[in-house]
């Protein structure tokens, strides 16, 4: 048996950003429909690091049945020292056999698929036409929304704000975007928000939104971290990923939740949902949608497959006897 190896450059060739986005469309719709399971991601922290290790298992049946596992240690000082916050591998199996298939490096699966949802979010929530795009955040995945948007949105305007506004400026003169002093000039009339900041405290605030704007959440994926100020997520009709998941382990609903202005009825649909034709999504030009993302299973069970596909179709990647 081989087993096919694929390095970030790998992962990086053969994972377009625009073919990912489609890949997400299809699996959300999937896992609304019920063809796909996952449990809730299990975390292992130690009070020895502020590192920690998520566990995402998936499986797929049908025709082609497939397990998938990303084992992923977030470091939050990672990108002080150059490196990704995210470090990890995507293992796949054959979902019949149990054979491993395929161990992918973890950081880029993770950085595009993540930004490939929030495309597909935008094109399924925010106002048609819509042409300006705040991106909060400099890092990874900012940089990786500025790819995403234009993949669905017509020539945006984008601004970019972060708290190190030397990041801010090398981000926009990297990706021919706008750099922003302040989140208020970024979100001045914007009709779409990414978050993708490392934040614990809210960098967005419901007074600096437009009216009818659409917002990805998408920096803070636990339950002590946010970066939506409670008057947002009221105000919003909230869409998710997953709602197990979103009960469980996002800050942005769980503080609002715990203030008692929101519970669970708050969430107006899954994504997959609205991807499925299950829920109408957005409803009137003035609504602010929220789309909460956390991150699933599943994502990475899709942009890992589409990866080794278009890497064996190349005779790409490193393929070891195992």
């Amino acid at each position: 048996m081989t087993v096919l190896i694929l390095s970030e450059h790998d992962v990086r060739e053969h994972l377009p950003m625009r073919d990912c986005i489609e890949a997400m469309a299809g699996v959300l719709a999937a896992l609304a429909r019920d063809e796909l399971s996952m449990p809730l991601r299990f975390v292992m922290r130690s009070p020895a690091t502020s590192a920690l290790m998520g566990i995402m298992p998936a499986h797929r049946g049908g025709p082609a049945p497939a397990f998938s596992l990303k084992e992923i240690v977030v470091a939050p000082g990672n990108p002080a020292q150059g490196l990704d916050s995210h470090q990890g591998a995507v293992i796949l199996h054959d979902g019949e056999t149990g054979e491993l298939r395929a161990i992918l490096n973890a950081a880029p699966v993770t950085e595009i698929r993540t930004a490939a949802v929030s495309a597909v979010a935008t094109r399924a929530l925010a106002r048609p036409g819509a042409g300006t795009v705040a991106i909060l955040g400099a890092g990874v995945q900012a940089r990786s929304h500025v790819e995403a948007m234009r993949c669905v949105l017509n020539d945006p305007e984008i601004r970019i704000w972060s708290r190190t506004a030397e990041h801010a400026r090398a981000l926009a003169r990297a990706t021919g975007a706008t750099s922003c002093a302040t989140a208020q000039e970024a979100l001045a009339g914007a009709e779409v928000v990414c978050t993708t900041t490392s934040s614990h405290e809210p960098v967005l605030r419901h007074e600096w939104l437009a009216p009818g704007a659409h917002v990805n959440a998408v920096g803070s994926s636990i339950p002590s971290t946010r970066e939506l100020d409670t008057a947002t997520v009221v105000a919003a009709s909230l869409f998710v990923d997953r709602r197990e998941s979103t009960l469980s382990e996002a800050g942005d609903y769980l503080f609002p939740a715990r203030e008692g202005a929101i519970g669970p009825e708050h969430i107006r649909a899954e994504l997959g949902e609205v991807l499925a034709g299950a829920h109408p999504g957005r409803t009137a030009d003035t609504e602010l949608t929220v789309f909460k993302s956390l991150g699933l299973a599943v994502e990475d069970l899709a942009a890992a497959e589409l990866a080794v596909d278009r890497a064996r179709a190349a005779g790409a990647g490193t393929e070891v006897e195992f």
